[in-house]
């Protein structure tokens, strides 16, 4: 059986139909009270139109009707046998284009309406790119007013070939099209006598067929606190609405930002209490201890924790008339939690005509643009892709209260080849590996498949990274114990002890660090070839470095872990002193205070020290070299 709801929406270039398609849909799949269809029967009257205009059943404000064009989004809900809809009507034109991006962000179907007259035009493209852009799963482009093409099958052929083509640009999941009139019902409910050509599914047809609800993550538990629920003294629960993931009573949880930990005592409704809860599920969750928790918090399951991070790298649709500040104050509300944030930088501007970018010096109403966004608290969120509602903000003018942007989470901000330059020429330094001339590798008399049967596991590099303080080091030697005492073969790397001897004549340039880092690369994969688990902690502050390191290791076997903490943890616990040394002025390039540090991208393995202990990620390492199968 199909989800029992879908959320989908509709978008077109003006005067290609779309309320009058919506207003079809409800008609005839017999959706519309008597007194709906009096009053808009009496308002296509006051208006001397000489038929019901179905369009206005969505086209609700008095400015949509008297300039007949959509402005506003516009909801409806209906229902059939098969499935419940809700539906928004958003508005194509190039002005609302934040309307169409609110209306759109929900969904998980699209219906991008053409005119056959006028074929492909630009606004079919922006419509499609935006979709796909909000990344919702499922496209129908509905080829309109076939009638006044006498149901060409010519015509209709040439704009889905045009249209497939241009979609080959996109990430399409699925895309379908469908011929159709709506001003006359030809493939909106019924199949249409006057299309014979046309063998598929006609538009509601397809609507209570789709497969969606699969796009929903149903993995990584994310409750947002809502409301805090205290009858009397004999009860204290947590209100929200279940943004992803499931949940059952005795789940180990955390709650973030504090990190505090407890399991889930019941899952309240007022229905009574529940067995397990899902994503969409609003309900009450209690805690078997008292914690204190307030509007803003996250519960997560304590073996699956979001990405957390000062800066974000987002995609941001401008949304106010009043043009981006950089560097001004903003409030970012994500989820149920507001915090202050700055647009520290704008990367460039989408052209959503060409889908080119674009340099600028800032956004304006309607325009589209990444930045890298700066937030005196850190985040937890996930990337949008993976989770709409943690992975989604929107930000607020803190002066007047307005929404003035919407925008949606890429990932940890990148340091792009540019954005570094003044501090750091990392980047410019050529990684290469290194040969002495006139010698050749001699081949061993016992080879690495021969080792790895004899220690019973395989080879490994696992390359831990993080800041000073991060925890690097404890988890590694935590993890070493475990695999030794599991009998296990491990090398173990430190930084510190490598610049004792072999390294002992570099400094901390960033030349220094990129040479530093490459030796210890090359001892890495000597340990490799000897068939064992290389445990190296470097805070190796620079991506290209890394990256080198991973081109020494076979695909698969070279693991970057990165030990993420944040900044003000780390600067607390400062095991060495280091932070409070670097404050005095006595340490300078100190990496994270006066020396960047690129946090990985796209990394095997997070472990966050400052929410999980040490043991707990040891665990994850560990259950994640046995899904490599590197252990056995």
């Amino acid at each position: 059986m199909p989800s029992k709801l879908l959320r989908f929406s509709t978008a077109g270039s003006v005067d290609d139909g779309k309320s009058t398609l919506i207003g079809r849909l409800l008609y005839d799949a017999k959706a519309l009270c008597d007194d709906q269809l009096e009053a808009v029967t009496l308002a296509s009257q006051a208006r001397g139109d000489a038929y019901v205009d179905l369009a206005l059943l969505t086209d609700g404000l008095r400015a949509e009707r008297a300039q007949k064009s959509t402005i506003d989004v516009a909801y409806r809900y209906f229902a059939t046998p098969r499935r419940k809809f809700i539906i928004a009507d958003t508005p194509g034109d190039l002005p609302y284009t934040g309307n169409m991006i609110t209306g759109t962000s929900t969904a998980e179907l699209a219906v991008i309406l053409l005119d056959a007259r006028k074929g492909v035009v630009t606004q079919s493209r922006r419509h499609g790119f935006l979709a796909t852009l909000l990344h919702t799963p499922h496209l129908v482009v509905a080829v309109n007013k076939m009638d006044l093409v006498a149901y060409n099958r010519q015509v209709y052929e040439q704009i889905v070939q045009e249209y497939t083509q241009f979609a080959t640009k996109l990430a399409v999941q699925d895309l379908v099209f469908i011929p159709l009139s709506a001003l006359r019902g030809d493939n909106v409910v019924d199949k249409s006598p006057h299309m014979p050509w046309y063998d598929g599914p006609t538009l509601l047809h397809h609507l209570e067929h789709v497969n969606v609800g699969a796009t929903r993550n149903l993995v990584d538990f994310r409750f947002p606190v809502q409301y805090v629920i205290r009858p009397h003294q004999q009860f204290c629960g947590f209100a929200g609405q279940i943004a992803s993931g499931r949940i059952t009573p005795g789940a180990d949880v955390v709650v973030l930002p504090a990190g505090t930990r407890s399991r889930i005592k019941a899952i309240v409704t007022a229905d009574g209490e529940l067995p397990e809860a899902v994503a969409g599920d609003s309900v009450t969750l209690t805690l078997e201890d008292a914690l204190d928790l307030s509007r803003g918090d996250m519960v997560v399951r304590a073996h699956n924790l979001p990405l957390k991070s000062h800066e974000i790298d987002a995609t941001l649709c401008w949304m106010s008339a009043t043009p981006c500040q950089l560097h001004s104050a903003y409030v970012l509300q994500h989820t149920t939690r507001r915090i202050n944030t700055f647009v520290s930088r704008l990367h460039y501007r989408i052209n959503v005509d060409t889908m080119h970018r674009e340099s600028a010096d800032t956004l304006h109403l309607n325009d589209i643009g990444r930045v890298q966004l700066t937030a005196t608290q850190p985040l937890w969120y996930d990337n949008y892709q993976m989770n709409r509602v943690t992975g989604s903000f929107i930000l607020i003018d803190p002066t007047t209260k307005h929404t003035v942007a919407a925008g949606m989470i890429r990932g940890q901000s990148r340091q792009l080849d540019d954005l570094i330059e003044s501090t750091s020429k990392a980047t410019t330094v050529a990684v290469q590996r290194r040969r002495s001339s006139d010698v050749t590798w001699e081949v061993g008399g016992v080879s690495l498949a021969m080792r790895e049967q004899r220690h019973g596991h395989r080879a490994a590099v696992l390359w831990f990274t993080g800041l000073s303080g991060a925890g690097k080091s404890t988890v590694a030697t935590m993890l070493e114990q475990r695999l030794f005492a599991g009998g296990c073969h491990t090398t173990y790397l430190d930084g510190d002890n490598l610049r004792h001897g072999l390294n002992g004549d570099l400094g901390f340039t960033d030349a220094d660090r990129t040479e530093n880092i490459r030796r210890a690369a090359e001892v890495a994969r000597l340990g490799f070839t000897h068939g064992t688990i290389t445990l190296c902690c470097f805070i190796s502050p620079f991506q290209r470095d890394r990256d080198f390191a991973r081109t020494l290791i076979p695909a698969g076997r070279f693991l970057e872990i990165f030990v993420q903490c944040d900044l003000d943890v780390c600067m607390r616990r400062d095991p060495k002193g280091l932070y409070a040394r670097a404050r005095r002025g006595e340490i300078s390039h100190f990496t994270g205070f006066s020396s960047p540090y690129e946090a990985p991208q796209h990394p095997d393995l997070i472990v966050q020290t400052d929410a999980q202990s040490a043991e707990e990620s040891v665990d994850m390492i560990i259950a994640e070299l046995v899904r490599r199968g590197i252990l056995w």
